[in-house]
Formats: C-alpha cells, structure tokens, sequence
C-alpha cells in the first residue's frame, strides 16, 4: 500500500494569536527549524520581493480568492497531565499582567474614596483564570497540501509519527472519540482537535511517540467506520509537516514542490471515491454552484464576463472560462498554481498539473445525489460523439494555432538569437586575438626569466654541493668529538674516584692526629697542674696507687677512658 503526505498549513490573520503546540515537522531532525521555514516561503518571498505594499495586497487576495478567515478552534489533549499544567500556568503568566494591573488601579481607587475600608487588609493582587485552557481560537484560513511522492508501508523509509484524521462527524463528541482511539492511548502523545466553519465535521491532528505507532494506527483505523450506526469512516492521511504563518507573510501563496488540495470535505470526494459525506452547500462557493447547475447571472467568467464553458477553482473559488473561449482559468492556475478545477456543467475535475480528469464522483441530475460519473444508452453515446466531435475540433483548431504562432515565435527568437551570437563571435574572436597578442609578449617574458632562473639554479647548485662537503666535513669532525668526550669522560670518573679516595685517607689521618694533639695537650695540662701543687700532695701522688677495674661489656667508652687516664697518670710519673 502507497501513501502520499500531506501539509497542514493555518494561515493566521494580522492580529491573530498563535496558538501553542501546533507547529510539527516530519524532518525535525534533518533541517533545522530555520533552514524548515526558509524552504517553505521560498517561493512566496520571491514572488512578493521588490512589490510595493499595495502590490503586496493585490498577490495576496488574488490567491485567496473567494476564501474567508473564520474563528478556527484549536482543542489540544495531552496524554501527561504536568504538560497541561505548565499550558495553564503559562496562559496565567500571560494573562496575570493586565489584570494584576486592573486589581492595583482599584486598590488605589478604593483607598482613595473609602481610607478607612477594611478591603486595606486584602491583597493588592489576586491571580485567576477562567475557561478551557486546552482550548485556543485563533482567526484564519486552514490549507491542505500534497506532497508530490509516495511510499509504501513496506518500505522502512521516513514518513511521519503525525496522523491526520480529514473528517469527523460534529455528531461524535470528544468522549466518543477518545474511546475510538483507546487501545491506542500508551503511545499518543497529544491529539488537537480543529473546527472551523465547515459545518457538521471537524479534522484531528494525532502525535504519536514513533513512526512505527503511527504505521500501526493506520493499518488498524484507516477505512474503518467510527461506530457501527452510522456510515462514516475514519479517513487517515500521514502529516510531514503542521506549521502557522501569518498572511501578509505569503502563506496563501504556492508552496515548492506542494499541490494545494481543496479544503472542502465534498470537492475532496469528487477526486477520491473511498468516502461518502452528506451534500452540503455552506462548507465552500464550489458546492453552492454545484446545487444551481441552470445559467444563473453569477455563472460568469470573473475577467471577461463570459457564461459559456466556465471553470471554478476548487481551492479558491475562481470561476474563469476554459482554454476554448478566453483561457482564464488556465491563466488563474498559472498565476496561483491552484491545480484542480471543476466544470460547472457535468461537474468534472480537471487536473492542470497532469493535464488529464481526476473526477471520481459527480452529482445526478435527477436527485442531486453524489455518484459515480457514468452514461448508458444510445442518446448518451450520441451526445458523446457529438461532443467529443466538437472537442476534437476546437482542440485541432487551438493546437494548430498554437502550433502557429509557438513556430513563428520560435523562428522570431532563432533569428534575434542567431544574431545576438553572430556578435557576440565577433566580439569574442577579437578579444580573442588581443589574449594572442598578449599571451605572446608574456610568453617572451617568461623565456628571459626562464634563462635567468636556470642560471641562478646553476649557481644555487654549486652553493648547495660545497655546503654538501662542508657538512660531511663537520659530520666527521663531530664524530671524532663525541669519541673524544667519550674517553674524557671516562678518564674524569676515574680521577673524580682516585679524589674521593685521597680525601678520605686524608679525613682519617686529620681525625688520628687530632686525637694525638689531644693527648699531648691533656698531658702537658695535667704536668703543669701537678707542678703547681704543694709538695706533699706532689709525693702523695708519686706514692699513690691506681687500680683500673674491669671493663664491663655494656660500658666499652667508660673503660677507654679509663685507660687514657692511667696512661696520663704513669706518664706523669715518669716525668717527675
């Protein structure tokens, strides 16, 4: 199964409000909100660039046509509570402000007339809020688009997680349809629901999680009737994109690569038999003609006035002549690309882009009723020849009139071409002999440099192979160097040892013959400390005795200084 996609489009009055939450894009990931909005009014800015502000106008009412802004209501259900808390907390915050205002301009009126009031004691602000905060009305037109690819189901290619419900009865009230799309509510992120002033339906936009929820939606719902009553059935259609532009913007302007579809649920059905509505004639100007098929004083071409082979604009209403009598119609689709048009005759859908039928249902002429396009019987075959004999005719006659003059043209243009590029050559063919002479003398400028560059590389050559030696001569001089340190260094470690060795033989005898001195100056002290003693304590000491006691083992520094003092002591002796 192939499916085509669709773009919503809610072309907003001047001072309009925006509503929230209503914009979506399929390539989200892919482009840039930016880079999305650029694309879009591509074609609408440059079809309104460089037009003075009246111009500007006149474009745009020329594509509205006989289309009408009305209130479109916007009802938005969120499967998470806490997003529609933030909704009706940021409505307060943008409501709170002017009546904040209001509340402190009667506070000071009050104190002012009444000083002893007791409303002294209440608040200077009190916040509300009244009415549906899931509920928006905003003032515009809604546009349906096509986009000009299919795809099929099976492939796994991007589509969309944004569904499209065209029509639902205004019989069915939200409850109900809640509980169509129940078994389905884990994976529906919001659903808006749209009325405009199309009567007795309204459309519903589903946001689903994935594409894959989407997908499965649409293999379960689509056709399906919504209740077992009545004949209506959901009819779904995958959105690529919702977006809101304001019209003096060009948001009624044609869209790249898009076609417009009518709006009007009935004109929908005259090219697509999969669904019956009720005949209505207060959705769109189109139906309103279909319901008086005889000649009346408003049939008539809107540029020449004409009332024979008339042609309405399915998108805006347009009525124009056919491309037989004057062409209006045909120029209306060139100047708005408005694809689809209907004879008000037998109520047939004209395709421009594809330039063939795309009827699928007509009215009857017996009842009025909606029915499939077909004619049975010899008075219909004649009256088929017949008209198919006079069509044929004026279609020879304007083909080869407009083969005339397309030839004439083309011969008229192949001549001032021929001419225009016979010029040109001549002009091309001097300018090109100028390039010779030119490239020429360059060319001998470039000879003379060339020798002197050859001779400069000459001596550059010379320069680079001396230096060449030279470095080869301080490659090998630095190699011999580094042997040299090599061995330096070695011979600088075995003298920086024999050094270290010297000055520690030299520590240790430092240190003996400080411990001499030290001996020999006790000895000299003590000598000279006996002298000046009396005599007997002299002969007391020459008659004394010294008994050195055992050295302990824990005590080995006691006993050598007890062996130094005896050695003193018997030195002492000797001397005297």
């Amino acid at each position: 199964m192939s499916v085509s996609l669709i773009v919503i489009r809610l072309e907003l009055a001047e001072h309009s409000p925006v509503p929230a939450g209503f914009g979506f894009s399929a390539a989200a990931g892919e482009m840039s909100d930016e880079e999305i909005k650029k694309t879009t009014l591509a074609s609408a800015v440059a079809c309104l660039e460089g037009k003075s502000p009246g111009e500007k106008v006149a474009i745009i009412h020329q594509h509205l046509g006989r289309r009408e802004m009305t209130d479109v209501i916007i009802e938005t259900m969120k499967s998470n509570p806490d997003e529609l808390k933030t909704t009706v907390e940021e409505r307060k915050s943008s409501e709170a402000s002017p009546t904040a205002q209001r509340s402190k301009d009667h506070s000071k009126e009050c104190i002012n007339t009444a000083p002893d009031s007791p409303s002294k004691q209440l608040p200077d602000q009190i916040s509300f809020f009244s009415g549906n905060p899931s509920v928006e009305i905003v003032h515009g037109i809604m546009h349906l688009y096509k986009t000009n690819k299919m795809t099929s189901l099976k492939e796994d290619v991007r589509r969309s997680a944004m569904l499209c419900i065209l029509t639902v009865p205004a019989a069915m009230t939200s409850h109900d349809l809640m509980k169509f799309v129940a078994p389905f509510n884990e994976v529906i992120e919001q659903m808006k629901i749209i009325r405009d002033s199309t009567p007795n339906q309204y459309m519903v936009l589903i946001k689903f999680s994935a594409q894959a929820d989407a997908d499965s939606f649409y293999m379960a719902c689509n056709g399906r009737q919504f209740n077992s009553i009545e004949d209506d059935v959901c009819q779904l259609v995958y959105v690529e994109r919702a977006e809101v532009l304001k019209s003096e913007d060009g948001a009624s302007l044609p869209v790249m690569d898009l076609t417009e579809l009518p709006k009007c649920t009935v004109c929908l059905e005259r090219m697509d038999e999969s669904v019956n509505h009720s005949f209505h004639s207060q959705c769109c100007p189109v139906c309103r003609y279909c319901q008086t098929p005889e000649p009346v004083e408003e049939n008539k071409c809107f540029e020449c006035g004409v009332q024979e082979n008339l042609w309405i604009c399915l998108i805006c209403g347009h009525i124009g002549c056919g491309r037989y009598v004057s062409r209006h119609a045909y120029k209306h689709f060139e100047e708005t690309q408005h694809t689809y048009a209907m004879q008000l005759t037998n109520h047939r859908v004209w395709d421009y882009a594809g330039d063939n039928y795309v009827h699928r249902l007509v009215a009857s002429k017996t009842d009025g009723k909606i029915v499939q396009y077909e004619c049975e019987g010899d008075t219909c075959q004649e009256e088929k020849i017949d008209a198919l004999q006079l069509e044929y005719s004026y279609l020879l006659t304007s083909q080869l009139e407009s083969q005339r003059i397309y030839w004439e043209n083309k011969i008229v243009r192949i001549e001032k071409d021929t001419a225009e590029e016979i010029n040109n050559m001549k002009t091309k063919f001097k300018e090109t002999i100028e390039k010779c002479d030119n490239l020429e003398h360059k060319l001998n400028d470039l000879l003379k440099e060339k020798q002197s560059v050859e001779r400069r590389c000459t001596q550059l050559n010379t320069k680079v192979a001396k230096l060449t030696n030279e470095l080869k001569e301080e490659q090998e001089m630095n190699k011999c160097l580094r042997a040299n340190q090599v061995l330096l260094q070695n011979k600088l470690k075995e003298e920086e040892r024999v050094l270290k060795e010297t000055c520690d033989q030299k520590d240790l005898q430092i240190t003996e013959i400080q411990e001499q001195l030290r001996d020999v100056m006790f000895y000299l002290e003590t000598q000279q400390k006996i002298n000046h003693l009396p005599a007997e304590t002299r002969q007391e000491i020459q008659e004394g005795q010294i008994n050195i006691a055992m050295a302990s083992a824990s005590s080995p520094a006691s006993s050598g200084s007890s062996g130094k003092l005896s050695s003193r002591k018997g030195r002492s002796k000797r001397g005297k």
